[in-house]
């Protein structure tokens, strides 16, 4: 888990070069067209009089930019951190131009400035977000008292009062910040999960891959168990043939020698994983007690015990030992090994309709302020200052992300609590005084199929 634990969000200067400049490009159309028709149906339907000329200049230079940008780069082109704001600030001035020609803040379509900072929030740094923000509100500023005033045909200047003119400069202002801050909290948010669902992916590929790679180094050392066996028998025979000539009887006695040491080696590495069908399902005890292993060695001492309703239901569950499972109960164990004093209890359980493990440890627990967003992505330490327990590892709470999406994914609700509350609790602490987690399945989706009779496993794939 410390390799997926040392993913961590991508740079938003990374994410900034996600920007097409085809996209840009086919949001300036849009807004081209827009413009060019609220001209066309201000004047003729309306009868405003405006500087049709400069007008249209403002739109031939949002067109000459397109135009100049679709012919010089390429399509895939993908812009960098400096180049999306250039071409968002150049859509700020142009509608600012535009506006300046048709009645400032006394368009309507002034919210249109709003457009081009929300973009910045949702694909830039905060840093270029800000600098677009400022720059739209102090031109909007502008706008409230430098225009080219609307005038319809018999005279009359077509303009807000004074206190609604306010009221919208004001409006304005205050969408800038919202807009631009709520953009970018969600897409900060979106980007974390999608983070964190990718470091999900890597996990749970990278476990296949290990089981995967057990089957074949069983197999391998099934297959090549016939001809060492061969090589030995052989190399045994002309030992026997060669026992008047010492050096030729040296030779075949290294042969033999190193036949046996082929086969201690691909034994040893078989135990690693198998490919035979019969070691896809265990015993639910027995795949919680893997899942755990790798960390009964660190310091810290982790207790099985079984809490099965065994009268009602003494029969273990047998189930698919599933990747996703193997490795979100592993992630539980690894957290409440990382924040345990000193044990750690894995308790299982098993009734007629529900299969669960509840993890406990006797740490701190987990702190108040984020027990209710447990399993969101790329949150700190359980207590905000606590010193990790691990040397070189900053916690950002993906381990438990991992372990939540993988479990539920295969079909498992979990429940997170401490198991004490020193604000409701005035006596001692108790043993299993840490964080309690607690995951449950319903037992027909986790139970593997039982062979009946005469029914016969699948058989087993050749190497």
């Amino acid at each position: 888990m410390a390799e997926t634990a040392n993913i961590g969000v991508l740079p938003l200067q990374k994410r900034s070069q996600w920007v097409r400049l085809r996209t840009l490009i086919g949001l300036r159309w849009v807004a081209i067209a827009g413009q060019i028709v609220a001209i066309t149906v201000s004047q003729a339907w309306f009868d405003l009089q405006m500087p049709i000329g400069l007008c249209f200049f403002a739109v031939g230079l949002a067109i000459i930019a397109n135009l100049f940008s679709i012919f010089v780069y390429p399509e895939n082109k993908r812009l960098s951190e400096q180049e999306a704001a250039g071409m968002l600030m150049f859509d700020i001035v142009q509608i600012t131009l535009l506006l300046f020609f048709t009645g400032g803040l006394n368009n309507p379509f002034a919210l249109l400035l709003l457009a081009p900072v929300t973009v910045s929030a949702t694909a830039l740094r905060v840093k270029s977000t800000i600098v677009l923000g400022a720059t739209s509100a102090v031109l909007m500023s502008v706008l409230a008292f430098a225009y080219i005033p609307l005038v319809d045909t018999n005279g009359v200047v077509q303009q807000l009062p004074v206190l609604f003119r306010f009221g919208f400069w004001v409006a304005n202002l205050i969408g800038i910040v919202f807009m631009a801050a709520y953009a970018g909290k969600v897409m900060s948010e979106v980007n974390n999960m999608s983070d964190a669902l990718l470091a999900t992916q890597m996990a749970l590929a990278r476990e296949q891959k290990l089981t995967d790679l057990g089957g074949v180094v069983a197999a391998a050392a099934h297959e090549l168990g016939t001809p060492l066996a061969t090589i030995k028998l052989v190399s045994a025979e002309l030992m026997e043939e060669l026992s008047d000539n010492p050096d030729l009887r040296d030779d075949a006695a290294l042969i033999r020698d190193q036949a046996d040491r082929c086969r201690d080696i691909l034994r040893s590495m078989g135990r690693a994983g198998k490919d035979d069908t019969h070691m896809h399902v265990a015993p639910f005890a027995t795949v919680v007690s893997e899942a755990a292993e790798p960390h009964q060695d660190r310091g810290k001492t982790v207790h099985f015990e079984f809490a099965a309703d065994l009268e009602n239901d003494p029969r273990e569950p047998t189930i698919m030992r599933r990747p996703e499972i193997i490795h979100g109960l592993r992630n539980l164990v690894q957290n409440a090994v990382d924040f345990a004093s000193a044990n750690v209890w894995v308790e299982m359980q098993w009734s007629e309709h529900q299969v669960g493990v509840r993890i406990m440890d006797d740490g701190d627990g987990y702190s108040p302020n984020i027990i209710g967003r447990i399993g969101d992505p790329f949150m700190r330490n359980r207590r905000s200052g606590e010193t990790p327990k691990r040397p070189g590892y900053e916690g950002m709470g993906l381990g438990l992300f991992i372990a939540k999406t993988l479990l539920e994914r295969s079909g498992a609700s979990l429940s997170f609590a401490n198991g004490f509350d020193p604000f409701m609790d005035d006596g001692p602490r108790p043993e299993r005084c840490g964080a309690v987690v607690e995951v449950l399945w319903p037992r027909e989706l986790i139970e593997a199929p039982t062979r009946q009779g005469g029914e016969k496993w699948d058989e087993n794939k050749r190497f």
